[in-house]
C-alpha cells in the first residue's frame, strides 16, 4: 500500500502511479474517522481500480484544523483532485464522506463517471446528545462507538483497528464534522444530480436508517441501490467481502471495469 500526501491531505492508495488504463475509486469517510475505514477496499479493489482512500482535513495524518462545512470539505476534496492529477475519479464516501461526495455532485455536474453513497442521506440531522458526549466524555462516546455504529452480529474484533485510529481525532475536529452534517441539507437538490450513483445501505444501520438511501433512490434520475446485510453503518468493515462485491457490480454495470 502507498502513502502520500498531496494539498496537505495524507491518502493511501492500492498503487502508485496510477494505472491510467483503470477508473479511480476516491473513498471519503464519516465524521471523527480516517482512511482507516476503507483498509479492507482500497487493497482488495486495487485488482478492479485504482483505489485511494484519504484522510480529511484534521484527521488521520492530514495536517490543518478540521472544518464544519460540508461545503468547505467537499472543496478540500476537490483542491486534492486537481493537485494529484486525478481524472473524472469514482467518489465513494460513507455518512459525512457521503454528504461530501453529493455535494460534490451538485457542485461540479461532469467531473465524475459515477459516485458511490454509502451509508448517507440528503439531510443528516444529529441529536443533541452527541454533541454533549463528545464535548463532556470524549471517551466514553468513543467507546460507545461499537455499540450504536455497527451491527449486534459484527464481531468487535473487526473494528479495533479502526477504532484505534478513530481515538486518535481530537474531540473539537469530531464536534465539527458532526456540525457540518447537521448543517447539511440539500434534499431539494437532488433531482439535478446527473451523474450515475451507487446506494448502498446497511441493514442493520441506526444511523443512517435504510430509508434514508430509498429517498435518495427515489429522487436521483440515474442511482441505483442495493442493501448491505448483516452490517451496521460501518459496513465497509463489518462486511468486507458484500461490500466489495457491489462496489465491483455496479463499476462492472457502469462498463468502469
Amino acid at each position: 500500500m502507498y502513502e502520500g500526501t498531496a494539498d496537505h491531505i495524507a491518502y493511501v492508495a492500492g498503487r502508485w502511479p496510477l494505472d491510467p488504463g483503470k477508473p479511480t475509486v476516491l473513498f471519503i469517510h464519516g465524521a471523527g474517522g480516517s482512511s482507516a475505514l476503507w483498509e479492507n477496499q482500497v487493497d482488495s479493489l486495487a485488482e478492479h481500480a485504482n483505489t485511494i482512500a484519504i484522510d480529511l482535513p484534521g484527521h488521520g495524518k492530514s495536517s490543518g484544523p478540521g472544518l464544519d462545512r460540508v461545503e468547505d470539505y467537499g472543496a478540500a476534496v476537490t483542491n486534492f483532485i486537481e493537485k494529484t492529477g486525478i481524472s473524472a475519479p469514482i467518489p465513494c464516501g460513507l455518512s459525512l464522506g457521503g454528504a461530501i461526495v453529493l455535494q460534490l455532485l451538485l457542485e461540479h455536474k461532469t467531473d465524475f463517471k459515477a459516485a458511490i453513497l454509502a451509508n448517507t442521506g440528503a439531510r443528516l440531522r444529529v441529536q443533541p446528545f452527541v454533541f454533549e458526549a463528545i464535548k463532556n466524555d470524549y471517551k466514553g462516546y468513543l467507546n460507545a462507538v461499537p455499540a450504536f455504529a455497527a451491527s449486534g452480529k459484527t464481531d468487535p474484533a473487526k473494528l479495533a483497528s479502526f477504532m484505534t485510529e478513530s481515538a486518535k481525532c481530537p474531540p473539537e475536529v469530531a464536534h465539527g464534522d458532526f456540525t457540518a452534517c447537521d448543517r447539511f441539507n440539500v434534499t431539494e437538490k437532488l433531482s439535478s444530480i446527473t451523474t450515475p450513483v451507487l446506494i448502498l445501505t446497511a441493514e442493520d444501520d441506526k444511523l443512517t436508517l435504510p430509508k434514508y438511501g430509498s429517498y435518495m433512490k427515489e429522487h436521483i434520475t440515474n442511482a441505483s441501490i442495493a442493501e448491505i446485510k448483516d452490517a451496521g453503518h460501518l459496513s465497509p468493515i463489518e462486511q468486507p467481502e458484500a461490500f466489495n462485491r457491489a462496489v465491483i457490480e455496479y463499476l462492472k454495470r457502469q462498463e468502469l471495469i
